[in-house]
């Protein structure tokens, strides 16, 4: 099975690429299965309906969210009537929404989308590891999924590094989200799980971390209020991570980084094309 994920989608430059490059790829790649990270898709801060349905009908099976999840109010509402967007599975009780999905793939596969949140340097939520383990419990790969796909949002590399090694073996894929910048430590397990610190931003990378420059930088040297940050305008780059898996075991068997726009050196599946 193949795999395709898009680390947080940022602004208009975010999803003017996803939507302009994913339908081509989907086809080119012959890809399975592709989950995007969502939570800043509305200039930023968090996803309204019509961008949500934007992504899926790019060719998104699903889409997953963070910390900004209901930094759009909309969210709240809609959320509950779209099964394939997901918040973190740990929030608390009564949050409206999901943790995670089964997206069935075109052949008929079962592919198991979770989506949990980190906890330092980020908000006191209930426990990631336990909420993941919950949601593998209930739906364990190769008994109930063909595939497993935890988007782990948080800020802390040992925190994601952490649930890779918790996950190795049960999970075709751990990838982090929430820094928007791509790391370079894609590899799997050796329990079989392709594993990455960071998928980066699909976003314009001359910016900060999507944002237009001007306003984090003078907050850094003023530290004093100012103006709202305004999410970049320039070109979008599409970043990611693409994971071949074994049909048998649900595990993975090739990993590769994707990174396709301008600022940053360009990396895809050679094996693919």
């Amino acid at each position: 099975m193949r795999l395709l994920f898009l680390g947080d989608v940022v602004g208009r430059p975010g999803r003017s690429v996803v939507v302009d490059r994913l339908p081509a790829l989907r086809e080119r790649w012959r890809l399975d299965c592709v989950v995007v990270n969502g939570e800043n898709a509305a200039g930023g801060f968090g996803i309204t309906e019509a961008i949500c349905e934007e992504l899926l009908n790019a060719g998104a099976d699903a889409v997953t969210l963070g910390n900004h999840s209901f930094d759009q109010r909309e969210a709240l509402v809609f959320i509950e009537r779209q099964p394939r967007l997901i918040r973190p599975a740990n929030y608390p009780p009564g949050t409206p929404g999901r943790g995670a999905t089964v997206v069935e793939t075109h052949r008929g596969a079962r592919v198991l989308v979770v989506n949990v949140m980190g906890r330092i340097f980020l908000d006191p939520l209930d426990d990631p590891f336990a909420a993941v383990e919950r949601e593998l419990s209930a739906c364990p790969l190769r008994d109930a999924a063909d595939a497993v796909l935890v988007d782990v949002h948080a800020e802390a590399t040992s925190e994601k590094e952490a649930l890779g090694w918790f996950l190795d073996g049960r999970a075709s894929l751990v990838v982090g989200t929430h820094t928007h910048v791509p790391t370079a430590d894609h590899r799997i397990l050796p329990g079989g799980t392709a594993y990455l610190s960071d998928a980066g931003m699909c976003g314009d990378y001359d910016s900060v971390l999507g944002m237009q420059r001007d306003e984090p930088v003078r907050r850094f040297l003023q530290k004093t209020p100012g103006a709202r940050l305004e999410a970049a305008t320039g070109e979008g780059t599409l970043c990611g991570i693409a994971v071949e898996t074994d049909d048998r075991t649900g595990l993975a068997t090739r990993v590769a980084a994707v990174r396709l726009g301008p600022h940053l050196e360009e990396t895809w599946p050679r094996h693919w094309d």
